[in-house]
């Protein structure tokens, strides 16, 4: 199939196609950029993250290994395949923590400005906003780094608080998996369209948590969004750009004191991540994002014990 796939592609693509070819095993794979989705997915007899850890381990420390074995020294490893932090984590050990960005936080990041977008009635380029944490129910949209072009700061502040429409960042973890259950009752249930519609009513940082689930559960994956913010961080690297996008990294410190794989905000350039973005949190939000380091660091320590 694969080699059948490839001469399409140069059927269809010949004025601007790069060299194809198909590399079966780990060693057989070189480039500039490398981008590692290959492992299980949530699906079927998977439906844990611990599962899906316990599975793609494997997958990572065999390709993080043959990369350094086989490698220039240089390829700079984009991470899609989850647990996202789980991957960065094996791929850092091997290959530099300078090198390895996950995506996870990137897509997340377009998705909160998108609900933001959605509830304003406007654009997406148009609004600004990160999203931090993990890449999964750990994530934390940072409502302190909103920006809506064409706005006064003022403006911006009584926006935010609309959007908002109340909720406390301080016992958000806990309003997502309650809002979490009350969706999955439906789905369990069979009532797709009914949880989108009750999603769709919540506030927009929720929504960009748990509106990948319904996706994800409904049949239709997430494939488009990943396979954009993947083929756009991949355009930028390939042609040069210095670009500011929230990724998981594995820090050192170097934002809030996290010692852990985490999504920030980085400095990508064509050799990689070269620095984090400083931002001014919200001291709840500051709070949070070490509650959720704390427990991503606890699950990476059992993830990387297990079988050990």
């Amino acid at each position: 199939m694969l080699y059948g796939l490839c001469s399409d592609l140069q059927d269809a693509y010949a004025e601007r196609s790069p060299a194809l070819d198909v590399a079966l095993y780990p060693d057989e794979v070189v480039g500039d950029v490398i981008v590692m989705a290959a492992g299980a997915t949530v699906g079927g007899n998977v439906t844990s993250r611990s599962q899906l850890a316990s599975l793609n381990r494997p997958i990572f420390e065999t390709y993080a290994q043959a990369i350094a074995d086989h490698g220039y020294g240089h390829e700079v490893v984009i991470i899609v395949t989850n647990p996202v932090e789980l991957a960065v984590e094996i791929f850092s050990r091997h290959l530099g923590r300078h090198r390895v960005i996950g995506v996870g936080a990137y897509s997340d990041s377009l998705r909160f400005r998108r609900e933001i977008s959605a509830d304003l009635g406007i654009r997406r380029q148009l609004v600004q906003a990160f999203v931090v944490g993990e890449h999964g129910e750990l994530m934390v949209p940072l409502w302190s780094s909103l920006k809506v072009h064409g706005m006064t700061s003022s403006e911006v502040r009584t926006t935010r608080k609309q959007l908002q429409r109340g909720g406390s960042i301080l016992t958000f973890l806990e309003t997502v998996r309650s809002q979490k259950d009350i969706v999955m009752t439906l789905i369990r249930d069979g009532k797709f369209r009914e949880a989108y519609t009750y999603v769709d009513s919540l506030s927009p940082d929720l929504r960009v948590v748990i509106k990948p689930f319904v996706t994800q559960l409904s049949g239709a994956k997430t494939i488009m969004a990943t396979a954009n913010v993947t083929v756009d961080l991949v355009q930028n690297l390939l042609e040069g750009r210095e670009i500011v996008v929230s990724g998981q990294v594995q820090l050192n410190g170097e934002f809030y004191d996290i010692r852990t794989p985490i999504g920030v905000p980085i400095v990508v350039t064509p050799s990689g991540w070269t620095q984090v973005v400083s931002l001014q949190l919200w001291a709840e939000e500051a709070e949070l994002l070490q509650q959720v380091a704390e427990q991503l660091s606890q699950r990476l320590k059992e993830d990387l014990s297990d079988g050990a």
